[in-house]
């Protein structure tokens, strides 16, 4: 099984930027769908984006789009969310999943968290002045 660790949450200002790393441990990344979702105080936890392999879908939330970007590193051990122009609105806590299933991200309403089996334990960003 694959365990997930995220890292490079904090506080920012808003307009900054913060670069979000997930790991895997105990295997890769492989050809599984990856998500990364968020989860502010009080909210459901929602989709913010999601790659997978077996459609070469790519999805973005309406909300970040043109904001974040979702990257790997090439041996498939990490993945990045790269989050820009952050508002308060971004104030949450990040996790990276994955989906073992290998469902598409190009589904009507984004990536659904319970399709997602392995969670990383989050990290939390705040965006403030």
């Amino acid at each position: 099984q694959v365990q997930l660790v995220e890292s490079g949450g904090g506080l920012v200002q808003p307009g900054g930027s913060l670069r979000l790393s997930c790991a895997a441990s105990g295997g890769t990344f492989g050809l599984y769908t990856i998500g990364w979702f968020r989860q502010a105080p009080g909210k459901e936890r929602e989709g913010v984006s999601c790659i997978s392999d077996s459609d070469g879908g790519i999805y973005y939330a309406d909300f970040v789009k043109g904001r974040f970007t979702f990257f790997r590193d090439n041996n498939k051990k990490t993945v990045y969310l790269q989050m820009n122009s952050l508002t308060a609105d971004d104030t949450a806590r990040y996790y990276c999943a994955v989906d073992f299933s290998r469902s598409s991200c190009l589904v009507p309403g984004g990536p659904s968290p319970s399709s997602f089996g392995s969670w990383g334990q989050g990290t939390q960003v705040i965006v403030s002045s």
